[in-house]
């Protein structure tokens, strides 16, 4: 059958229009036997993956066609935004399962409930705990997990010996310390892309739980906690104020995360705050992997950055399933040894073992087994428009525009207006 691979390279406008004229009634492809699905565009070894997975379903299926369609990141956020409500999304949908991004899809009511395909496929029983706690925040089940990320510092280890740093940091303070020997000894520290908001967010996530501790993180990030009166919070935007001043690339405001990512890849730059994916990228981009290490960012409460992703059938598809076909054959022992470590380096699949055919794979496998919890990155955490102003902040404290002791009351103030 036929198979299309779409890649959408157009301008939002005219991306937002061709979602909305793309699809007939009933979500998805026209067809009875044929299955859409829309995720970002995924990296080299991602999209052979995917696109490996899809041909073999459709191999098994030979009455199935699946048409991916595939756009940049925020591309696909706002095809999703224009076509919640309406009948013109997909079939299945790709996204990040945090109730600022997943959570804002489900709150409105694109997302179906599978309980019934849970029961009827035993997913309950495939899926690790952790992959699961995703899908059943929300009440239900709502999507299957595909990933679940954790994120932390990749080093480059000769970069680290060249500066004098003779093992990887395990506390804040000796993670300053490792930046400053990189920078005295001429080496970029660590490469960040400003022009996406989300890659410098990984750090200031993190200064904050380093800052202010997971109790009064969570309480900030997911609760009611108080930005204008936490003296952490002006301690976190000093750090990365700091951070920013120091220890960053040169230009890291004018380039995006793809660009920053070469200086990692090329050697440049000692370290890149990463997550599981990057495992692929770094082999991708034909780095030696035995060359690289990671450690978890030493925040000192002992929690594991991350998140998960997951995919979605739409409410307003009527092939709703033969798309739980399709997930259930993607998440299988099966689809997940096709697909190997493209999104993660552990399975979402509690019977699938650790791919070793990249040794950063184990090293994962020992970090996720030695943290106490999780925290989540911040625009999955918080509204659509409250990411936007906690962007804003963010760039303004690093341009000098806002004092970090004015950071948080700022995102207070905006917070309670919206209340």
């Amino acid at each position: 059958m036929r198979n299309n691979r779409i890649l959408g390279t157009v301008a939002l406008s005219a991306a937002a229009m061709t979602v909305l004229a793309g699809c007939s009634g009933g979500g998805g492809g026209s067809d009875e036997n044929e299955l859409v699905i829309w995720m970002p565009t995924q990296e080299d070894s991602q999209g052979e993956a995917i696109n490996a997975l899809i041909d073999e379903f459709e191999a098994q299926n030979p009455e199935v066609a699946v048409t991916l369609e595939e756009r940049s990141v925020d591309e696909h956020k706002n095809a999703m935004r224009q076509a919640a409500g309406t009948d013109a999304g997909p079939d299945i949908y790709w996204y990040w399962e945090g109730s600022g991004l997943g959570g804002e899809l489900i709150d409105v009511g694109v997302s179906k409930d599978l309980s019934d395909y849970y029961a009827e496929y035993g997913w309950e029983d495939r899926f690790t705990p952790a992959s699961l706690s995703g899908i059943t925040q929300y009440g239900g089940f709502h999507g299957v997990p595909w990933s679940q990320q954790g994120e932390g510092v990749y080093y480059n280890k000769a970069l680290f010996a060249q500066a004098g740093i003779e093992a990887a940091p395990t506390t804040y303070d000796e993670l300053v310390d490792a930046a400053q020997k990189l920078k005295d000894a001429g080496i970029t520290p660590i490469e960040f892309g400003g022009t996406v908001n989300w890659d410098v967010m990984r750090l200031l996530d993190s200064l904050i739980e380093t800052e202010c501790g997971s109790d009064v993180a969570d309480e900030l990030n997911t609760g009611d906690g108080d930005w204008s009166s936490e003296q952490c919070v002006t301690e976190a935007f000093t750090e990365l104020k700091t951070w920013g001043d120091e220890y960053f690339n040169d230009g890291y405001l004018g380039i995006n995360n793809d660009d920053a990512a070469q200086l990692f890849f090329s050697g440049q730059a000692a370290m890149s705050l990463e997550g599981t994916w990057y495992n692929s990228q770094v082999v991708d981009n034909g780095m030696n992997v035995d060359e690289i290490g990671i450690f978890p960012f030493p925040t000192g409460t002992g929690r594991l950055y991350g998140f998960g992703e997951a995919f979605y059938i739409s409410e307003s598809s009527d092939k709703a399933d033969l798309a739980a076909e399709f997930l259930d054959f993607g998440t299988s022992v099966e689809g997940q040894e096709i697909v190997g470590d493209a999104w993660a380096a552990l399975s979402v699949n509690g019977d699938v073992a650790v791919d070793d055919s990249n040794p950063l794979n184990a090293v994962w496998a020992d970090i996720f087994a030695n943290v106490d919890g999780g925290y989540t990155n911040n625009d999955q955490n918080f509204s659509t428009a409250e990411t936007t102003e906690f962007w804003r902040i963010q760039n303004s404290v690093l341009t000098g525009d806002i004092d970090p002791a004015d950071a948080g009351p700022e995102f207070q103030k905006f917070r309670d207006s919206a209340q």
